[in-house]
Formats: C-alpha cells, sequence, structure tokens
C-alpha cells in the first residue's frame, strides 16, 4: 500500500510540471499494477469525473495502443481518430478531449504506466509538448527504477552466492584491470567484466549510452559503496579525477544523483 502510495505522489508531480510546463488544459495517467492492471488514477485539470479509475486495456483506445507497442501515440482528434479503437469514447466525450498524447513509463524494458496529456481543440501536439510528456515519463521511470533497486537490495539474499556479490567481484576486477601490465590478461580481465555485466541476460534498456572504460570504473566503485576518496585510491587516481568521471557518466545517463546513475548504467547494461 505504501509503495503505491508513493508511486502516486512522483505520478501526480511529474503530471503536475507536464502541465505547468506546457498549458495543456488536462493532463492525466495511471501505473500499473499486478493485481488492478493500469487505471487513470491521478488527473490535473479535469471538470468530470469521468476518466478517474478508468481501467485501461492493452490494445484499446489511445491508451491501450500505447500500453502494447510501448511507445508515445497522439491523436489530433480523438473521436474520429481512425487509428485506434473507440471503447472510451463516451468518458473521453463527457471531458470534450479531442487532441490526445499518451506516453509509456518504462522501466526495464517493461511498460509500468501511461501519461497523458490533452486538448479540448482538435489541434496538432506541437514537438515541445511532446518532448515534455516525454520528460515527464522519464522522470518517473528513473523514481520507480532506484525503488526498485532499493526494494532488491533490502530483499533477502537468495540461496547461493548473492548478486550483490557477483557485483561486488566485478567492482574488484574493475578496480585491478588497468594495474594489469600484461595486455593480453589486461583484455581477458575485461572480457570477463564483459560477461558479468550481461549475466542477468536484461536487455539494455537504454540504447545509445557509450561510457568510457574509466567512467565505467568509477560507476562500478560508487555501486560498492565507495566515497570519491576511495573510488581515487583504488582506482590510482585523484578526487578531483574521479569527481569528473562521475560528474560525465552521470550527464550521459541522465542522472541527478551517483545512485540514480548507477541504476541507470545497470538498466543501460553497463553495470551488471
Amino acid at each position: 500500500m505504501r509503495e503505491h502510495v508513493e508511486s502516486s505522489v512522483e505520478l501526480r508531480g511529474a503530471l503536475l510540471r507536464l502541465r505547468r510546463a506546457t498549458g495543456l488544459p488536462v493532463v492525466f495517467g495511471g501505473l500499473l499494477h499486478e493485481t488492478r492492471g493500469l487505471r487513470i488514477g491521478e488527473l490535473n485539470g479535469a471538470v468530470t469525473p469521468a476518466l478517474r479509475g478508468l481501467a485501461i486495456s492493452a490494445g484499446s483506445g489511445l491508451g491501450g495502443k500505447c500500453l502494447a507497442l510501448g511507445r508515445p501515440c497522439a491523436v489530433t482528434d480523438y473521436p474520429s481518430a481512425r487509428h485506434i479503437t473507440h471503447e472510451y469514447d463516451g468518458p473521453v466525450s463527457a471531458e470534450g478531449l479531442r487532441s490526445v498524447i499518451a506516453v509509456p513509463v518504462v522501466v526495464r524494458r517493461k511498460v509500468r504506466g501511461v501519461l497523458y496529456g490533452a486538448l479540448r481543440d482538435a489541434l496538432p501536439v506541437g514537438e515541445r509538448v511532446f518532448d515534455a510528456a516525454v520528460a515527464a515519463a522519464r522522470d518517473v521511470e528513473q523514481a520507480l527504477a532506484v525503488r526498485d533497486e532499493v526494494r532488491e537490495l533490502l530483499a533477502p539474499p537468495p540461496p547461493g552466492p548473492s548478486w550483490e556479490e557477483v557485483r561486488q567481484a566485478y567492482g574488484e576486477l574493475r578496480e585491478l584491470a588497468p594495474k594489469v601490465a600484461d595486455p593480453e590478461l589486461r583484455e581477458r580481465l575485461l572480457a570477463v567484466c564483459g560477461r558479468l555485466e550481461t549475466a542477468s541476460g536484461a536487455p539494455a534498456a537504454l540504447p545509445g549510452v557509450a561510457l568510457t572504460p574509466r567512467e565505467t570504473d568509477v560507476l562500478a566503485a560508487v555501486a560498492s559503496g565507495a566515497t570519491n576518496a576511495t573510488a581515487a585510491v583504488r582506482l590510482g587516481l585523484r578526487p578531483e579525477t574521479v569527481k569528473g568521471y562521475l560528474r560525465s557518466a552521470m550527464r550521459k545517463l541522465g542522472a541527478h544523483t551517483r545512485m540514480e546513475a548507477v541504476v541507470a548504467a545497470r538498466r543501460a547494461g553497463a553495470l551488471p
């Protein structure tokens, strides 16, 4: 229950920021829950209760299409749109919505929710609005990813070697590899690191993120709980240099904190 409330607060905040940034008259959305499916739980700017609690089925309507495809979808005139089904025309018309955009919230390649923005006129949604809606969804994704990571860390360890032990070993190998003088042995160690990075079997959720070896080294040290000073000692770098690599990695990953950067790197397949 507490997790559901916290997620709703994050969704509510993202929708409020979206409306303020774009001037959209109506924004709304919902998160996917195992027992309840996806329901519209948060609305801002609505003048009727028609959309509140509406259950969205994959493939049905604009949100259901977004849910099924895992990508943003939009219509300029909802009632007459030909590329969506029309199970939800009643609630949409009751609220007087015409132009609607739906953006998925995706964590670890799984759709976890949908954010909507809408106009009461049949006008195209501009690029600025589209970008703001995608950014709002990314904020929710990052918050959910961090919560998932914390929950995993707090979960009882499984029998046998834990995943955290694997990550610890990975971090030690990353620290050791640059210190190995033999180039062939160093490449073999880095190859083992590469195997560990993809050991979970999960496809990269952030394609196109290209971290340098040193940025990866620093993130691996941070993931193990090291401070900048400790990471500098382990890696044979100056603390200022560690800070520089960390800032660069955070910028590439779109992260605002050290732990967000670690979570994003794991989602990108750059860390195990």
